[in-house]
């Protein structure tokens, strides 16, 4: 973490980054992430893959002692068996928190990477990272605000799921001291269990918790190292205004809004006058702020059969007026109210659908 909130808008960068230069940095492996939730969710599955296979690991962790004791006598210390059996035992138990592990890293990391990412440049052999400038490596981990609030961070964790610890642990043993007087060392051992298994928990919560926070401080920091000034954006611009990819995506992205917000005004018209091939009107009255209707969306061609397309879809009634649908596209805009010339076939238009007897 770079804690550099400010340094953005003392640079003159004030404005948020573009989907271009996000991108970009993407493609350099630069993204908001926090290790310390990768780590706290690895912790958290592990914590419950335990409390779900203690029963079964107390069973084998018995029958491997059962077994060296029934043999203690016949046994010889170069005897593989011996290794072998305890061997297997021991993967069978560990196998399954690898898994988890491995599994609970890899889907922290794609959410936070909001998907797959691969950056070959991150892989590459550098000499710098096997041996590091010792220098350089003291002042960027130890001697800087990054270094400080990482030590700051790891304390915090520390001294507070040490206070939970302790606070769970005073709470609980006088139970657990009153179930090795009253009921001997195996009920006494069941709820130290029980104990661990809820210090287990609450820490792993905790730490997702801290983690969480972690994540928002990176994100906002990320956003901070990568905002832009004005002339940033308008050179970024000038420099992608020729090319072929973002150009269609930003003709995508205006048909996506375009076709949302012609959704939006046709749900809320009342009648949709079409020519009916290559005109299509939309007209809503609202009396508390008109006497008269206005027009709500308009197009043509294409866009006239997105209109009643959308009209269809919402039970919007469609009237076929050649002359006026072909009229009011011309003489009027989106959100003008309807010209006087107009009111007489509006009127009739309101009245063939039923208007009135609706009460709107």
């Amino acid at each position: 973490m770079d804690l550099q909130w400010f340094a953005a808008e003392d640079e003159g960068r004030t404005e948020l980054p573009s989907e271009h230069r996000l991108r970009e940095a993407r493609k350099k492996g630069e993204i908001a992430k926090s290790t310390e939730l990768n780590a706290a969710v690895v912790w958290l599955f592990a914590v419950l893959m335990l409390i779900i296979l203690a029963p079964w690991m107390e069973t084998q962790f018995e029958q491997i002692l059962i077994y060296f004791f029934n043999n203690i006598n016949s046994a010889k210390i170069d005897d593989p068996r011996f290794y072998y059996i305890f061997l297997v035992t021991f993967l069978k138990m560990v196998l399954p928190f690898c898994g988890i592990g491995i599994v609970a890293g890899v889907v922290a990391n794609v959410v936070q990477n909001k998907g797959w990412m691969f950056t070959p440049s991150k892989i590459q052999p550098k000499f710098s990272n096997i041996v590091p400038h010792v220098g350089q490596y003291l002042k960027k981990t130890l001697f800087s605000l990054q270094g400080v609030f990482n030590i700051f961070k790891s304390i915090f964790k520390v001294v507070i799921i040490s206070i939970i610890a302790f606070m769970f642990i005073r709470s609980d043993m006088e139970e657990t001291l009153n179930f090795l007087h009253t009921g001997g060392p195996a009920l006494a051992q069941k709820q130290v269990g029980n104990m661990t298994a809820k210090l287990l928990v609450v820490s792993a919560v905790l730490m997702v918790v801290i983690g969480v926070i972690d994540y928002v401080v990176q994100r906002r920091e990320f956003i901070e190292k990568h905002k832009m000034s004005k002339q940033d954006v308008k050179e970024e611009f000038k420099s992608l205004e020729g090319d072929p990819e973002t150009k269609a995506r930003l003709e995508r992205s205006q048909r996506e809004m375009l076709t949302q917000n012609l959704r939006q005004a046709v749900r809320e018209s009342d009648v949709v006058i079409t020519n009916p091939e290559h005109y299509a009107v939309a007209l809503g009255w609202k009396k508390d702020v008109a006497d008269a209707p206005q027009v709500m969306a308009k197009g043509e061609d294409m866009t006239a059969q997105t209109i009643k397309r959308i009209a269809r879809e919402n039970d919007i009634p469609t009237v076929e007026n050649r002359p006026l649908a072909r009229g009011l596209y011309n003489d009027t805009a989106v959100g003008d109210i309807i010209p006087v010339d107009y009111l007489k076939a509006i009127a009739t238009v309101y009245a063939q659908i039923g208007y009135m007897s609706r009460n709107k």
